[in-house]
């Protein structure tokens, strides 16, 4: 038989201790893991520039080179059509018939230096339009140099330097020192008469009156040393024959010396006259002067057209 009598104690020790095991037999939780990082989205792309802006930067960038291209454009030619009147002057100095007689005072070399010189102008100005995009500033260089050149004779040309025209060639001091020359005008005179300058003049007027013979449209040396100068107020019979009047002559006059110095003779006429060398030294100071203020126009011209797309050249490049 089973005592009823047993203390409790033990029963309720008996309880705790199983109830002590079933805690010990629990599973536990696992430990906390660490969340893994989660994925970044990315950044959301640049706004791309508008198709609108990039047309209007296209058309304003369009616009300032349209705009420099209308400047640059008549200036480069401009400077083209500014050395044609060169390349005329070129050919009329290779192709004209140097004025007669002018030889004996060398002035063909001088007409022949001018010519290549001129060559080379037309030459030079033409490229550097053509490379001014590549070098500017050498080809301004190189251009400046013969315009300089091509003034400065011009300017000699014209009788600009007073003191030392005497002894630049073409000059007209110079040239009125070579033609008043004793020694040269007789071999100018002699040239003069072997042209048979005078002999045309009679040709032409064979059949004129007085009254229809006029000295407008006669050459400088035909007025001068084919018939005696207006002031001897001789009587005309044909342009190379006159009967002398009974003016009173006037010493300090060389017009009225030369009066005395008119002969009816063929081979003499006036060509021992004042009149006469003043007639051939016009002939050749209107040459060489018309010569001389071209080249000075034109130079001037063409360095002002340069200077032009020097700038317009430099201000594109930089822009």
């Amino acid at each position: 038989m089973v005592d009823t009598n047993d203390p409790p104690e033990a029963v309720s020790v008996t309880i705790v201790n199983d109830h002590s095991n079933n805690n010990n037999t629990t599973p536990q939780p696992p430990p906390p893991t660490e969340a893994s990082p989660q994925p970044q989205p990315p950044p959301p792309p640049s706004p791309s520039p508008s198709p609108i802006k990039e047309d209007l930067v296209g058309k304003k960038e369009n616009s300032k080179s349209t705009k420099m291209n209308r400047i640059i454009f008549p200036i480069t030619l401009i400077s083209f059509l500014l050395s044609l009147p060169v390349l005329f002057v070129i050919v009329w100095l290779l192709y004209v018939r140097s004025y007669n007689c002018e030889g004996l005072i060398k002035l063909p070399k001088l007409q022949l230096g001018i010519t290549v010189g001129l060559v080379f102008v037309f030459l030079i100005s033409n490229l550097v339009v053509y490379l001014r995009a590549r070098f500017p500033i050498p080809g301004l260089l190189i251009a400046m140099l013969p315009l300089i050149v091509m003034l400065t004779v011009g300017l000699a040309l014209i009788g600009a330097f007073k003191m030392e025209s005497t002894s630049i060639p073409g000059s007209p001091l110079w040239i009125k020192m070579k033609v008043i020359n004793n020694n040269n005008w007789n071999n100018i005179k002699s040239c003069i008469y072997d042209t048979r300058t005078c002999d045309d003049l009679v040709s032409r007027s064979y059949a004129l009156k007085s009254y229809d013979f006029t000295t407008s449209k006669l050459s400088p040396i035909e007025y001068g040393c084919c018939k005696p100068p207006a002031s001897c107020e001789m009587e005309y019979v044909n342009a190379t024959y006159w009967k002398i009047g009974n003016k009173v002559m006037d010493s300090n006059n060389p017009y009225d010396n030369d009066c005395k110095l008119w002969e009816n003779e063929e081979s003499s006429l006036c060509y021992n006259c004042y009149a006469c060398k003043q007639g051939f030294l016009r002939t050749l100071q209107s040459k060489w002067g018309k010569l001389g203020v071209f080249l000075v126009i034109m130079s001037l011209l063409l360095i002002l057209a340069h200077l032009l797309l020097f700038v317009t050249t430099m201000w594109e490049s930089y822009k």
